[in-house]
C-alpha cells in the first residue's frame, strides 16, 4: 500500500509542475501578444514560442530563483570551517595566510569601497596621536 501512495504522490506532483509550467507559459504568451505587438511591432508568438523563451530565459539568467536555502547553508558552512581554521592558526600562520592572499590579490588588498583593513586602521591612528 505504501508503494501505491508514494507513487500517487510523485504523480500528483508531477502534474501540478506541469500544470503550472502550461500557467506560467500561458501568462507569458498572453502578456507578449497583447503588449509587444503594439509596442514595439513584434510578431505574436504560439504557447511553444513561450515556452522556449521561457526555457531560454532560465538558461541565460540562471532562472526563478533557485538554491535559496540551499545557498545558504554551504556559505554558513564554509564561514564555520574558515573561521574554525583561522581559530586554530597562531599568529605566524596568520601573517603568512594573509601575505599569500595579498600575492594573490595585490598590495591594495582591502574591502570595498576604499575600506581599510582593521591593522591599518589602528597603525594610522596610532600615528597620528604620536604626530600631535
Amino acid at each position: 500500500m505504501k508503494r501505491k501512495s508514494k507513487i500517487g504522490k510523485v504523480l500528483g506532483i508531477l502534474v501540478c509542475v506541469v500544470m503550472f509550467a502550461a500557467l506560467f507559459t500561458f501568462i507569458v504568451m498572453s502578456l507578449w501578444n497583447a503588449i509587444l505587438p503594439a509596442v514595439l511591432g513584434v510578431k505574436t508568438i504560439t504557447f511553444w514560442q513561450a515556452l522556449g523563451i521561457l526555457i531560454l530565459s532560465k538558461i541565460l539568467f540562471g532562472g526563478f530563483g533557485g538554491g535559496g536555502k540551499w545557498k545558504e547553508r554551504g556559505r554558513e558552512r564554509w564561514n564555520e570551517k574558515m573561521m574554525s581554521k583561522w581559530g586554530n592558526m597562531s599568529e605566524e600562520d596568520r601573517q603568512r595566510f594573509k601575505s599569500k592572499w595579498e600575492a594573490r590579490c595585490g598590495s591594495g588588498w582591502r574591502r570595498p569601497f576604499g575600506g581599510q583593513r582593521f591593522e591599518e586602521k589602528k597603525t594610522e591612528e596610532k600615528g597620528e596621536a604620536g604626530a600631535e
